[in-house]
Order: C-alpha cells, then sequence, then structure tokens
C-alpha cells in the first residue's frame, strides 16, 4: 500500500462509515481491487478512530449531557428513596446513558462469540453480496412504510436492545452498523433523524471501544505487516476520516430530515450486482486465502467435534 492508496481508503471510510451502505464491505471490496489483499487489521483499526473522533466532536454536548446526568444518577442518594431512579426514572438523559449501554451489550457478546466466524467465513463477498440486497430491500420498503412518529426521547428498555440487535447484524460485512440500526428503528416508527442519532450514539462505546483494543493490538506488529503503508501515510488516511467523515455527518443528518433512505437502497442493490459481476468475471476473489484457510480449519474443527 502506498500514500496515494492510503488515503483513497481513508477517504472511503469517512464516506461509508455512516451511511447505511457498509463501510467494512467498501474496504474490502475497494481494498481488494487496489491492493489484490486485505488493507491490514493495523491500517483499518487505526483509520476507524478518525470517524468516530469526529462522531466524538459532533456529537460532544449529548454525551456530556448524558454522561453527566448518567453518573449523577449512578453516585447520587435517590431523592424518593427508590433504587430505580439509579436507572434514569426521573431523569430521562440518565436513562438514554443505559439505553446505549443495553443496545451495546449484543454486538459485544455476538462479537465475543462468533469471532472465528466474523473474521473468516462471514467475510466470504458472496454474503456480502447477499446481505447488501437483503438489508437495501429492507431499507427501502420499512422507510417507505413505517411511520415517523417517535423521537430517541421515548425509547425504553426493549427497544434499545432492538436496536442492538440491528447494530449486531454489522458484524456481518456488508449488513451495515448505521443499516441495521436504522432499518430496526424505522421499523420502530421512529423518525428518520431520531434513527439515525440512535445509531451514532449507539455506536460509539462498540466501534471506539474496538478501534482502541484492535489499534493497540495490531500496532506492535504493524511493521512486520507487509501492507502497512507506514505512520505518515497512516496518520494522513486517519486524519482524512476524521475530517470528511465530520462533513459526512452534517450532510447526512441535513439529508435525512428531508429525504427518504430510497437512494441508499437503490445504491446497495446496484453495488452488489457490481460486485457479483466482479466475483463472477474473477476479477473479485470471494475470499482472501488466509482467510479460506482459516475459514477451512475452523469447519473441520466444528465438524471434528461430532
Amino acid at each position: 500500500m502506498n500514500f496515494f492508496q492510503a488515503i483513497i481508503l481513508g477517504l472511503v471510510q469517512a464516506l461509508t462509515e455512516y451511511l447505511p451502505v457498509s463501510s467494512s464491505a467498501h474496504i474490502r471490496i475497494i481494498g481488494e481491487l487496489m491492493l489484490h489483499t486485505d488493507p491490514g487489521a493495523a491500517f483499518t483499526a487505526i483509520i476507524q478512530l478518525g470517524t468516530e473522533l469526529a462522531v466524538l466532536l459532533y456529537f460532544r454536548h449529548d454525551i456530556a449531557r448524558i454522561l453527566s446526568h448518567w453518573f449523577r444518577c449512578l453516585f447520587t442518594r435517590p431523592v424518593t428513596g427508590d433504587w430505580k431512579e439509579r436507572f434514569g426514572t426521573r431523569d430521562r438523559d440518565a436513562a438514554e446513558g443505559w439505553y446505549i449501554i443495553i443496545g451495546t451489550i449484543p454486538i459485544v457478546v455476538a462479537g465475543l462469540l462468533f469471532q472465528d466466524a466474523i473474521e473468516t467465513t462471514l467475510r466470504n463477498l458472496w454474503i456480502t453480496v447477499t446481505v447488501l440486497i437483503i438489508f437495501g430491500v429492507l431499507l427501502w420498503v420499512i422507510d417507505a412504510k413505517a411511520p415517523q412518529k417517535k423521537t430517541i426521547r421515548e425509547m425504553n428498555w426493549k427497544e434499545a436492545l432492538i436496536f442492538g440487535i440491528g447494530q449486531m447484524l454489522a458484524l456481518i460485512p456488508g449488513v451495515s452498523r448505521s443499516g441495521g440500526t436504522i432499518t430496526f428503528g424505522r421499523a420502530m416508527g421512529y423518525t428518520r433523524e431520531a434513527a439515525v442519532r440512535v445509531s451514532f450514539l449507539m455506536a460509539i462505546p462498540a466501534v471506539f471501544g474496538a478501534g482502541i483494543l484492535e489499534t493497540v493490538k495490531s500496532v506492535g506488529s504493524a511493521a512486520a505487516d507487509p501492507t502497512f503503508p507506514g505512520w505518515g501515510a497512516t496518520i494522513a488516511a486517519t486524519v482524512v476520516s476524521f475530517v470528511v467523515g465530520y462533513v459526512v455527518i452534517i450532510g447526512f443528518l441535513k439529508f435525512v430530515s428531508t429525504f427518504s433512505y430510497r437512494a441508499f437502497a437503490i445504491y446497495r442493490i446496484v453495488i452488489a450486482v457490481i460486485v457479483a459481476i466482479l466475483l463472477i468475471a474473477g476479477a473479485l476473489q470471494p475470499m482472501e486465502q488466509t482467510t479460506k484457510t482459516a475459514a477451512i480449519e475452523m469447519v473441520n474443527t466444528v465438524t471434528a467435534m461430532f
């Protein structure tokens, strides 16, 4: 990977991270086309921090308000003596903090339980093509038919869990974290803007935590990674993902306050068709050789157990 390719991937990350089109699918596909290999764990993890920093900056006031109320309710003696107050029964901002935690649980549990499959079998591009189409159609149909009546202030813990399940499905490349969360939110009757804001806020602990963890794990081995472009190019790509990502957040929130998600649904379907054609033509390989080998080993291990 050279400097120019690193910048391109940073730009792709920024443009697709928040939109319901799956950034992981785009990085996987464009990385394969440019490099004929995966961009590398270290590089990918580090540039993701750029887009998450953009989220922290844009939603800094919301985050500060939610955190301050959450800590106040948790560590202050309840006014009425009812212990349930610690969970935000009298403070909506504190309750939102708990709902974000609840919504994060599914992706954390699934990520730990199915880590091997996520890193191997589920990275097959034919699976990516399939879920791009399925969730594109679901987003299109649900957004067209579901009412727009709920705001983020009306969320309860059950709906937070449902939002979290939508986010969890994004562990499959092609689903899209924002796409899964938004689709589930619209199905529950949340407004387009409310569903987007929930997807942004709910992604912070899951993605930022995973990004920092992966960066710490990967930095030490970055020098040995043949695809790693060097720290200069990586930092430049991270800055690009941060700056462009911030602009994308602003534009996306304005877009959904006026227009439907139909354009994103159509885009997903078109991309899926293009990738399918490239796979059939042999321009793309369904799986990386190392990923394919790991997947075969995992299947053999499971088969041996039975």
